[in-house]
């Protein structure tokens, strides 16, 4: 069990992919800690993942609570990062330039700034592993503020191996998943859109977090991986 006693830091990690990532990481004997900005949200985790796992807050947008984070937490071996705020779809002539570029806050600068201050922390055999999604590769009308986000991580993914080796850098790249990310749009557009997208995909379906977990707790776990970004998305790059 590569994990075993190793120490697991998931931030985002107490709802949907971050979520089942840290209890993946825990069921193959890792110490996970999960990070979140909302108390309740942490204490929600903590009721539904095993003994051991411990629960702190940060607001992952504010540099000095990122600092603070890791100062608290000491040595780790694994960061994870799958925070994010509820997409903003937009097109260029209705853009909010504004939000356009709050987007960025979390998703790229907030995993960025995580990196800044979980570096000094992380033993030897180490590993990063961030977030991104196929509207990088893929976008339709709409999502080129979340395809920029997607471009951006994945080019950071590159130029951190190289910078930061030989501590391993990669990222998950996750097509449609069933997460509380959807949750701003209403139940009946969630399961329509959830339902379009399954018909396209070659799999059939949408992807659950748990498939996801696989793809974060293996690029964790293989020791020869860096500067990959691994696709999960039931073929959707294909469709």
């Amino acid at each position: 069990m590569p994990l075993k006693e190793q120490h697991v830091v998931v931030l985002g990690g107490t709802s949907g992919i971050g979520l089942a990532t840290a209890a993946l990481a825990a069921e193959r004997g890792a110490r996970v800690t999960v990070v979140s900005s909302r108390p309740d949200s942490a204490h929600r985790a903590l009721a539904t993942l095993p003994t051991g796992t411990a629960a702190e807050t940060a607001d992952l947008t504010d540099t000095h609570q990122v600092s603070a984070l890791f100062d608290r937490l000491g040595p780790l071996d694994h960061l994870v990062y799958t925070a994010g705020d509820p997409l903003a779809l937009m097109t260029v002539d209705t853009m909010d330039l504004d939000a356009a570029r709050a987007l960025f806050t979390l998703r790229y600068f907030g995993a960025l700034d995580a990196v800044r201050a979980a570096t000094p922390q992380l033993r030897p055999g180490g590993s990063i592993t961030l977030t991104s999604g196929t509207a990088g590769l893929r976008p339709v009308p709409g999502w080129s503020v979340p395809a920029s986000v997607c471009g951006a991580v994945e080019a950071l993914v590159r130029a951190l191996a190289v910078e930061l080796a030989p501590i391993r850098v990669n990222a998950v790249r996750a097509g449609m998943i069933r997460t509380p990310l959807w949750s701003g749009l209403p139940e009946a557009d969630r399961e329509q859109l959830y339902a379009q997208t399954a018909a396209a995909l070659p799999l059939g379906r949408i992807g659950d977090p748990e498939d996801t977990a696989e793809a974060y707790a293996y690029l964790m776990e293989q020791r020869f991986a860096t500067g990959t970004v691994l696709t999960v998305d039931g073929g959707g790059l294909l469709a």
